[in-house]
């Protein structure tokens, strides 16, 4: 049963990982909230990603910006040792995996929010693929807290700060869209910086109004979603007939 707030964390299994925009099928990690809009229906939240910032000198002094890293992507000196095609994912990641994408998670969330997007696991590679607006200084934390295990970074549009402020102004904004005949399902940043997926039941309405509304600019991306039936109004999973 779904609570009223509550949150989820899980990662995802890929057995290619890639950052187009195209891939919309793609899982996130995120908190489920309950809402009472319209009956049976909540609203997924993904966390993901944030803002480039940019820092200016004082008075004539030229803008500063932070020294970008590498573009296009790259991999740590432990992907050398790393299947190159998949496998069969392993019952667990191993430690050393788990352990070097806990310290780039919490790292990037908490020293470096203006370049990190998100993070997951590739089990079938046994690697983690981390997804940043490039920045040299988080590469360089990649880099070293990776220590001998896999690790790939890709390139991101947007930081896990900025897509949560996206995310969160359009949920406090469900009442809005409810009132308006615009059933929205999902709401999820997503893991790749790539923008804030919006599932409604009225797509093609919510494709036009929330851009115009929110602004052309806003990251947001559209897909058709079904109502969500709780699980307690599934009913019981129906077992083989006799003899079947």
């Amino acid at each position: 049963m779904l609570s009223r707030v509550g949150r989820i964390c899980s990662s995802r299994r890929v057995a290619g990982v890639g950052a187009s925009r195209a891939v919309a099928d793609q899982r996130r990690r995120g908190r489920e909230v309950g809402w009472d809009g319209m009956p049976g229906e909540w609203v997924r939240v993904g966390l993901a990603l944030s803002a480039a910032v940019l820092v200016t000198g004082a008075c004539a002094e030229p803008p500063e910006v932070p020294e970008v890293g590498l573009t296009g992507g790259w991999e740590t000196a432990g992907c050398e040792f790393s299947p190159s095609e998949p496998t069969t994912p392993a019952l667990a990641t191993p430690p050393s995996l788990s352990s070097a994408m806990s310290r780039i998670e919490h790292g990037g969330r908490a020293d470096y929010p203006a370049s990190y997007a998100g993070l997951e696991v590739d089990e079938a590679r046994v690697r983690a693929v981390v997804y940043r607006v490039p920045s040299a200084e988080f590469d360089d934390f990649i880099r070293i807290n990776a220590q001998d295990a896999c690790v790939v970074v890709r390139d991101s549009l947007h930081a896990l700060r900025e897509l949560t402020q996206w995310h969160d102004r359009v949920v406090a904004d469900l009442g809005r869209w409810s009132a308006k005949g615009i059933r929205i399902v999902t709401v999820g940043a997503r893991n790749d910086g790539f923008g804030v997926e919006i599932g409604s039941r009225d797509v093609e309405r919510a494709r036009t109004e929330l851009p115009a509304y929110y602004g052309e600019e806003a990251p947001l991306i559209f897909i058709q979603r079904g109502p969500v039936i709780p699980l307690a109004q599934q009913g019981p999973v129906q077992g083989p007939r006799a003899g079947g």
